[in-house]
């Protein structure tokens, strides 16, 4: 079995760099992807409450056989409960959906700087109390620009752990990574194969087939070696397998320096901005 390599978190926590995401896979069919994932050897769920199927992560988790404190959970908050008492309301659910006494990591999902008089920083400063009760190991954000984040520095006290953003070869999103990496907030990369849409990319398929590998494999791989930590997902049993199977092989300089030119900036984006982004679910 492939071993997993782990990234050190500011808090001291450490966080297995793949995990699996259970984005857009529907609640009855959680729990069996989940234990599929975790019997091939991930041991990194990530979830969150506008997805409804954490209920399905905690039931695979238990289906499985593995000791809770073996696999790493991550939840995000639903963006209708930014505010305080919503969100300490939203996180006792998610526990209790769940069937866990704490999370690994709580992240805010988007910051929403045009809804809630944009303010995230009193949401922010209510994870920080999960963190404290220890109800939540970790806490960070997901999709904050450079912007949102410095806010929060300038405001708080707790550093994020993690930010969690749209990163694929399309979109590096170089200049919020770069922000994370000086101020020792890990980047997650949702999205990280933009939904197969580089799958096809000539270049791709190129490194894919000097290297004998499929083309999720480099690109994933990519990932792995930029210091991203990567959750792909899926619901098919031999992708769940190759996407496990990150750790036998390496990109060459030549090959990495290629995907990562697919950069096209902000062009490259597909998923929401999050300066305007203002889903707030009904």
């Amino acid at each position: 079995m492939s071993t997993v390599p782990t990234i050190e978190l500011n808090d001291g926590t450490r966080i297995p760099q793949l995990g699996f995401g259970v984005f857009q896979i529907p609640p009855e069919e959680t729990a069996a992807a989940v234990k599929t994932a975790l019997d091939i050897g991930y041991r990194h769920i990530d979830t969150a409450e506008m997805y409804e199927n954490e209920k399905g992560v905690g039931d695979g988790v238990r289906d499985s056989g593995i000791d809770r404190a073996e696999v790493y959970v991550t939840s995000k908050l639903n963006n209708s409960f930014h505010k305080p008492d919503d969100a300490r309301r939203a996180f006792d659910r998610t526990l209790a959906a769940l069937g866990f006494e704490y999370v690994d990591l709580f992240l805010i999902h988007w910051p929403l700087p045009t809804l809630y008089g944009g303010d995230f920083v009193s949401t922010w400063k209510t994870l920080e109390e999960f963190k404290k009760d220890g109800r939540a190991r970790s806490i960070g954000v997901s999709n904050f620009q450079v912007a949102h984040l410095q806010r929060l520095a300038d405001e708080t006290e707790t550093v994020p752990a993690v930010n969690q953003i749209e990163v694929h070869p399309y979109f590096g999103n170089n200049e919020v990574r770069a922000y994370g990496r000086e101020h020792g907030i890990a980047t997650e990369a949702w999205s990280p194969i933009a939904q197969g849409r580089v799958l096809d990319d000539a270049v791709v398929t190129r490194v894919a087939e000097a290297t004998d590998k499929s083309p999720a494999q480099v690109v994933l791989r990519w990932h792995i070696q930029r210091g991203d930590i990567v959750f792909p997902k899926s619901v098919t049993l031999q992708r769940i397998k190759d996407n496990f199977a990150l750790f036998d092989f390496e990109l060459g300089a030549e090959h990495f320096d290629a995907i990562s030119a697919l950069d096209r900036g902000e062009e490259g984006r597909f998923g929401p901005n999050p300066d305007t982004f203002d889903y707030v679910p009904g």
